[in-house]
């Protein structure tokens, strides 16, 4: 075996880290505090922690004005402090264990408007790769430090969240030396498989409150003390009727959106909910334009998005997502004031990021276009925190002024007040259709694909391929890395 490569966890261990043989697992929880660039940190790309409980939060009534239940998973305690770290990886590990990768021999690209860019810059140094993040120049300052602190080099092109088009250009150029490889997440299905088969389970896992039982069920099989231990810190009971109604994201690369595939699989009523901003509203109306929701709008169709299994869509205001993530960030004694908990609203500081309010607002819009009720509950994802958005808040300021006492209270009506008299869209047979003949313009026009691959999109047995190749790649990896 080449020494230079590096391997990391399969997805059975990312979505149940306590299958990791235990001396791996001890020394890479040591190393998540201690060393966070050591490469044993792979083996901590998972939803949970290390007591194996997944974090989220029950959002109160206080704050969202609704009798169902909005639950938002908090993915800022992956490494780098996104869950995009995940695909990414997934994403070089299935090139690497098909032998399309080499460390050494190969330079990653990782196209990207955001964290998985971040993702990318850890983890292709963690493998021993040369790695190119290709990122808008006007993204966040947090971002471009962050990938330079990590290890790799970026590439600025032109423009905003939006312009994914001038990201493909320069990956076009790139790809004449052949060095150079693309991980292009929005048209990779490791990014697909990572949030159906990891991101899904999760949310099921936290919504049904299936956390203890799983472990439990493993008493016998060698993994008794531990199970025991982790039934007890993970197992808080079902949320609600321990059902997912709606499951809601945003899209970037349509990698998150695809854990609705693996929840409406297991809760037959739940409903997938994709959003976009109202000022680059793609699929709503074949729009375009610049906005500010970093990670998310990037005027096109992804190849990876299962348009076709979407119920329903929904846009959001770009200003409405900054104010509010202030909201949640700055104004701690009005939420108090309002009648949230304390230790609840001092839990909110860090933990989201503008494409989490987006979310967050997507999912209070659902619950009232869907009409849900007392008990019902509606999944969404905090894709991270705020620490790569000090910058955005500071330009807020500028343009729409500080927050002052008066002001946050009004923008608590930015939760509680959620409009859905427009820019809601259901998913009727002729809308699914148009979502998913506008892939046509990039990737087939731009990109390469064929009109016989886009119709094979079309096809449900072609998704289900895609989910089923989780377990032989598990399998190939487990013998590469040799346990």
């Amino acid at each position: 075996m080449n020494q230079n490569f590096v391997y990391g966890p399969t997805f059975a261990e990312m979505r149940d880290p306590s299958r990791i043989k235990p001396e791996v697992r001890r020394q890479a929880l040591a190393l998540k505090r201690k060393d966070p660039l050591h490469p044993l940190n792979l083996f901590n790309i998972t939803w949970k922690q290390d007591d194996l409980s997944i974090p989220h939060v029950v959002l109160p009534r206080e704050l969202t004005g609704l009798d169902a239940n909005i639950v938002v998973m908090i993915a800022r305690f992956f490494p780098t402090g996104a869950h995009k770290v995940g695909p990414a990886y997934s994403c070089l590990i299935e090139k690497q264990i098909a032998g399309e990768l080499q460390p050494g021999r190969d330079r990653l690209v990782f196209p990207s408007t955001g964290n998985y860019g971040i993702g990318g810059s850890w983890v292709g140094p963690r493998m021993n790769y040369e790695s190119l993040i290709v990122l808008p120049a006007e993204m966040s300052a947090e971002r471009f430090q962050k990938i330079e602190s990590y290890g790799a080099q970026v590439i600025k092109t032109p423009g905003s969240e939006s312009n994914v088009k001038e990201i493909y250009d320069k990956v076009n150029e790139l790809k004449r030396d052949t060095k150079n490889k693309i991980l292009n997440q929005f048209a990779e299905f490791g990014n697909y498989r990572f949030h159906y088969d990891v991101t899904g389970h999760a949310a099921a896992e936290v919504v049904s409150g299936t956390v203890a039982a799983l472990y439990e069920r493993r008493e016998g099989k060698g993994h008794g003390r531990r199970s025991q231990t982790a039934a007890t810190a993970a197992g808080t009971g079902p949320i609600g009727d321990g059902r997912v109604a709606a499951f809601v994201s945003a899209m970037g690369s349509a990698g998150t959106i695809a854990a609705g595939d693996y929840l409406k699989q297991q809760f037959s009523d739940c409903k997938i909910v994709g959003l976009e901003p109202v000022q680059c509203p793609t699929l709503y109306n074949a729009g375009f334009g610049a906005h500010a929701i970093e990670g998310i709008g990037d005027k096109h169709v992804t190849w990876i998005h299962n348009v076709l299994n979407m119920d329903w869509l929904i846009c959001i205001d770009d200003e409405q997502c900054l104010k509010g993530l202030q909201l949640l960030q700055e104004g701690t004694d009005v939420l108090i004031a309002a009648g949230v908990k304390s230790e609840v609203a001092k839990a909110f500081v860090d933990t989201f990021g503008v494409s989490s309010i987006c979310n967050i607002l997507g999912a209070i819009k659902t619950a009232k276009v869907l009409k849900l009720k007392k008990g019902q509950n509606v999944a969404t994802i905090a894709t991270d925190g705020f620490d790569r958005y000090p910058s955005v808040i500071a330009r807020l300021n500028k343009t729409a002024g500080k927050m002052t006492k008066d002001e946050a209270q009004k923008r608590l009506d930015i939760f509680r007040k959620a409009d859905v008299s427009d820019w809601v869209q259901e998913g009727t047979k002729f809308h699914r259709q148009r979502w998913h003949n506008q892939k046509y313009y990039t990737w087939v026009e731009q990109q390469g694909k064929n009109v016989e691959d886009l119709r094979a999109l079309a096809k449900p047995e072609f998704w289900l391929r895609e989910q089923a190749k989780t377990p032989e790649i598990d399998k190939k990896l487990a013998k590469a890395r040799g346990f």
